[in-house]
């Protein structure tokens, strides 16, 4: 891959390499995708208000989140089915977030054993992500693994009791490869075992209780992940959550709900300046890593721009993802005159129109 200028011309080359099943899969949201697009205007709603001479020296993008130093402030997401974008996955992504100084939040339904992706880079496998489904008795193995496997927290998601209706899926007919998919489990009937209520629910949602007792038998930090509403929020926090990760999956999951940016400011009002708060759905760029912290994120999560570099370039795709990010949230931060993330509130920002 000849060394992409732009983020977009990173999305372009890894469309163009896969086939169009991937690469919808890739793209694509739930029913009609409006969540989907919605993510998108909720970014292009907020303008900014420069602060110029300000004798300020260039900002710092480091960070620090759940205990885990960043020097930029963006995880990646816990995508699965990772080897469908290369064949190293999830373990390409924790290389490149190792080169980036960031951290990975590494998925249970991914294509590699969460062992592999963190001894591939001790450290830079910093999350691991985790359904509450199936059995008490898996979901506590997992649990287990992370905590043997030397990760650092969970992060645990919330809002996918069931898959998403994606209707792009359903047009293209794609039957995915479950190996992509069970890469954490002996054999594909252990996978569906576990992990089978994804495809046709055949029990009850778990209750945040349930939850809470499960993982109180943990010593790891946990972020509840598909936090959308302020009751929410109260509950995970209740239930023991140590971060909040404010998400409607990228749109992947329930369509024709609010953008994630949208349920922000009142989520980060509700809880306070303590709990840290991650937001995904809908970041393409640096400028909207900068209005998302505004707005009271500590840090972003990257899932589409992380597999659009990884589909790209492998690793060294995914580390030009986040060496672009750097530089235009830099570049942003001193054009605001701000002098590091810290500065940056809602004063940084004007609601305007959508363009």
């Amino acid at each position: 891959m000849d060394t992409p200028a732009t983020l977009d011309e990173i999305r372009e080359a890894a469309l163009a390499r896969l086939p169009v099943p991937a690469r919808d899969f890739l793209e694509g949201g739930a029913g009609a995708e409006t969540t989907l697009r919605r993510n998108r205007r909720a970014f292009q709603r907020w303008a900014f208000v420069p602060r110029v001479m300000n004798g300020l020296p260039a900002p710092t993008t480091a960070t620090r989140f759940l205990g885990v130093d960043l020097a930029l402030p963006v995880l990646t997401a816990p995508f699965g089915a990772d080897g469908l974008f290369h064949p190293d996955g999830q373990i390409a992504v924790a290389r490149a977030n190792a080169a980036a100084g960031t951290a990975s939040i590494v998925p249970e339904a991914g294509t590699h054993p969460l062992e592999k992706v963190a001894t591939a880079v001790p450290g830079s496998a910093a999350f691991g992500q985790i359904h509450p489904l199936g059995t008490d008795d898996g979901f506590l193995d997992m649990v287990r693994r992370y905590e043997d496997a030397g990760y650092r927290g969970l992060c645990v998601t919330c809002d996918v009791p069931i898959g998403g209706w994606r209707e792009r899926n359903l047009r293209n007919r794609y039957l995915p490869d479950y190996a992509l998919f069970g890469g954490n489990y002996a054999t594909i009937e252990q996978a569906l075992g576990q992990l089978g209520q994804l495809l046709a629910p055949e029990a009850p949602v778990w209750s945040w209780h349930k939850l809470a007792t499960l993982l109180a038998r943990s010593a790891l930090p946990w972020i509840a992940k598909g936090i959308m509403t302020v009751d929410d929020a109260h509950a995970a926090v209740g239930a023991g959550a140590s971060a909040l990760l404010v998400s409607n999956h990228g749109g992947r999951q329930l369509d024709d709900q609010r953008a994630s940016l949208d349920a922000l400011p009142e989520i980060r009002a509700a809880v306070g300046p303590d709990v840290p708060i991650a937001l995904d759905s809908g970041v393409r760029r640096g400028t909207d890593v900068v209005k998302a912290i505004a707005l009271g994120a500590d840090v972003v999560v990257i899932g589409r721009l992380a597999a659009y570099g990884l589909a790209a370039g492998g690793e060294d795709g995914v580390v030009r993802v986040l060496e672009l990010l750097r530089t235009e949230i830099s570049t942003t931060l001193t054009l605001l005159g701000c002098g590091g993330l810290t500065d940056l509130n809602r004063d940084a920002l004007v609601r305007v129109d959508a363009d």
